[in-house]
């Protein structure tokens, strides 16, 4: 089975984002390969982090001659989950080019859970409802087989020309079971030389956890849901030991919505790093009322980390209080005053209007 993924991600449609020149790595496409490749398909990347516009698809389609067409995007990253009309576009694009090209196509992101309908009716054979990894090897395996998949959990596609939403998949608990991305699929020469002429460091993304506990009013999660599950800390500093070793990133961004929330994480963590001699700067989003248990800022700064984002939202307890955010203000105070006193960047995330 062939397969191509891509993502619909396009630096350049953001403009404030290409000004930047700090691209991330599209993390759920590239775990989406790692999984496809554990079940032996033939896995092909096309990367549209750098691309000008859609149909530079045109060429791998040709090329390849995929029997499956994927776009992937990334739930770990904000900026992809706030999803800009001219990257839907531009995925609705590639999802008709892939059609005329003969290929089945699936499609695995934030906006395309909401909004199936509008995927399937652009020509998507299949929408992936939330966390994809499982639902995606099952597809793929029964497709191979000759079988039909329109019945399995997690997924909407058209059945007899009516849109169908099957029931959702559990979601997976044991993270370390899930095969590191295949960051060899992707130019991690391109990003690293980007980041280096416009910051003169070279930093990568990485997730840790999944989902978010917390039932802020105004979130919404169709990922992974109101959940939180987290991979081990050997897990973690076995990735990062390879990633040091291939790439020599000087910086990580933790993706998770919530770093080290799991209690005793962060303490175990910075323990393991100091133990095997790996050292680098990180910058993580958190909760105010989390930093303030335990040791936590601590443990943060012992580890390595430089610049925490926090989700104050308003310096109005009345604001806190209708947006069921669960914090004080007075705790946004508490956790700047630790955060500069250990060393660490405080960044907050503010709602307007």
């Amino acid at each position: 089975m062939k397969i191509l993924i891509t993502h619909s991600y396009f630096l350049r449609f953001d403009p404030k984002q290409w000004s930047l020149q700090q691209p991330y790595a599209p993390l759920g496409a590239m775990y989406a390969a790692s999984v496809l490749r554990k079940i032996n398909c033939d896995v092909n990347f096309h990367d549209t982090m750098f691309a000008e516009k859609a149909d530079e698809v045109i060429e791998p389609l040709n090329k390849l001659k995929p029997d499956w067409f994927i776009i992937y995007d990334d739930g770990f990253n904000y900026l992809t989950k706030m999803c800009l009309t001219n990257m839907r576009d531009a995925a609705f694009e590639m999802i008709q080019l892939a059609k005329k090209n003969g290929c089945k196509v699936a499609v695995s992101s934030s906006d395309s859970t909401d909004h199936s309908e509008e995927y399937l009716n652009r020509g998507a054979d299949v929408v992936f409802l939330g966390e994809a990894e499982e639902t995606i090897q099952e597809l793929i395996t029964l497709d191979k087989q000759g079988q039909n998949w329109q019945h399995i959990k997690g997924i909407a596609s058209k059945v007899d020309k009516n849109v169908v939403c099957n029931a959702r998949r559990l979601v997976i608990k044991n993270l370390d079971e899930i095969p590191f991305p295949a960051w060899d699929l992707i130019d991690v020469l391109q990003y690293k030389q980007r980041w280096l002429q416009s910051s003169g460091y070279f930093s990568i993304n990485m997730g840790t956890t999944r989902g978010c506990p917390y039932k802020c009013n105004w979130c919404a999660k169709p990922i992974y849901g109101n959940r939180y599950n987290s991979r081990s800390v050997e897990n973690v500093v076995e990735e990062l030991s390879r990633l040091k070793t291939l790439y020599q990133f000087d910086h990580v961004w933790f993706c998770d919505d919530i770093f080290g929330l799991k209690q005793g994480w962060v303490k175990s963590f910075a323990d393991l790093l100091e133990k095997e001699h790996l050292s680098f700067k990180f910058k993580i989003q958190s909760r105010v009322d989390l930093l303030l248990e335990d040791k936590q800022i601590a443990d943060l700064a012992r580890a390595g980390c430089s610049n925490v984002w926090v989700g104050a939202e308003s310096g109005s307890q009345k604001i806190l209080d209708a947006m069921d955010k669960g914090t004080q203000v007075e705790q946004i105070y508490e956790a700047t005053r630790l955060l500069k006193k250990n060393g660490i960047q405080p960044a907050f995330f503010i709602q307007f209007g």
